[in-house]
């Protein structure tokens, strides 16, 4: 139990300080363009919570609904635009390089945090 009290504070962390680096670029170069970035992270996971209900949970069928694809591709679109959005905000002036690299950081971390939170409780629930 030690190890997964451990984990999760060690994800909390990481994921304190992906939001902590998003509202700095913001607050330290006094544009909060890049604050939209944050909205990404928490409707990216959204759409697979929400149409993941519809994947089948026989792991031999080879069976693949249209229902989970589009959630899945809901989802590469918003993490896609949460990178992406910073870049061209830098790209065209709106932003300063700084400010896109720390929102490109934290937003490495959050989605980072996600990914590991995932995979660790669902391998975890397994057993």
């Amino acid at each position: 139990m030690a190890a997964g009290v451990k984990t999760i504070v060690g994800l909390s962390v990481c994921l304190a300080c992906g939001f902590l680096l998003s509202i700095l670029s913001c607050a330290l170069y006094g544009n909060w363009w890049p604050l939209v970035v944050v909205f990404t992270y928490a409707f990216a996971p959204l759409p697979n919570a929400i149409f993941g209900r519809y994947v089948s949970s026989d792991p031999l069928a080879d069976v693949s609904s249209s229902v989970a694809d589009f959630g899945r591709f809901l989802t590469s679109i918003l993490i896609v635009s949460g990178f992406g959005l910073p870049l061209v905000l830098a790209h065209s002036g709106i932003i300063t390089t700084a400010a896109m690299l720390m929102s490109v950081g934290g937003g490495l971390l959050v989605y980072g945090t996600i990914i590991v939170y995932s995979t660790l409780f669902r391998a975890q629930s397994d057993f």
